[in-house]
């Protein structure tokens, strides 16, 4: 139970931050923090959260990294549905605070994309359906190789939220354009399920390429980086 509240805190986290500075912050008339400010914050939710609870449950926060942890052999197979159901809903529940304060503003009209994921026209850059699967694949696979590697036994200890929390911001900063950045099926689920039918129905892309490329990654170290 511990390591589920821990996982639920920390996915909850991760969308309130991350996709509140999206949604409150990124565009705000003069002061706005740009993508750059919304890649920063996506990181430090991941850095301080890991920090805060990873020694409980292992600061998944992600369905992506909970698969790509069990592909690797650090996660064992019993666990996973209880990871992803908590993730998710720790992170429908942050959407849903993101959801109730926007609404509270005096001049409140629609809640637009509402920070989330999506290809062609929903797509912040226009990209394909192909274009959008090839980043988050790749993006993903990246980022569980770094996570493996920097939580691996060989590696400096105690340096590892540092490298996921970076490594997680220049994901943003390359593909906020491209995707408005996924690689996080819950916080895609989350986002989409206040955006509306039309997001939804891009859903099941930002399920399959994040798990796609973790499994890849999983597989990866595994098979070349893990200690023999």
């Amino acid at each position: 139970m511990k390591k589920l509240l821990a996982e639920f805190f920390g996915t909850f986290w991760l969308v309130f931050g991350g996709c509140g500075s999206a949604v409150f912050a990124a565009a705000f008339p003069e002061l706005g923090i740009g993508f750059a400010g919304v890649a920063l914050a996506f990181g430090l939710t991941v850095l301080t959260m890991a920090y805060a609870v990873g020694h409980i449950s292992g600061g998944h926060f992600n369905p992506a990294v909970s698969l790509g942890l069990w592909a690797a052999g650090k996660f064992p197979v019993k666990d996973l549905i209880g990871y992803i159901v908590v993730q998710v809903i720790g992170a429908t529940v942050a959407a849903g605070a993101l959801y109730l304060i926007l609404t509270g503003k005096s001049d409140f009209v629609e809640i637009g994309s509402f920070a989330s994921n999506g290809y062609d026209e929903l797509s912040p850059g226009k990209y394909s359906l192909m274009a959008v699967f090839v980043a988050e694949f790749l993006l993903t696979m990246f980022f569980l190789l770094i996570i493996l590697g920097s939580t691996n036994v060989r590696a400096p200890k105690g340096f590892a939220p540092i490298a996921i929390g970076l490594g997680l911001t220049l994901i943003h900063l390359i593909s906020i354009p491209i995707s408005n950045t996924s690689v996080n099926p819950a916080r895609s689920t989350s986002q989409a399920l206040f955006a509306g039918a039309e997001y939804t129905s891009q859903l099941w892309l930002f399920w399959l390429a994040p798990i796609a490329g973790a499994i890849m990654a999983g597989f990866i170290h595994k098979a070349f980086f893990d200690k023999k």
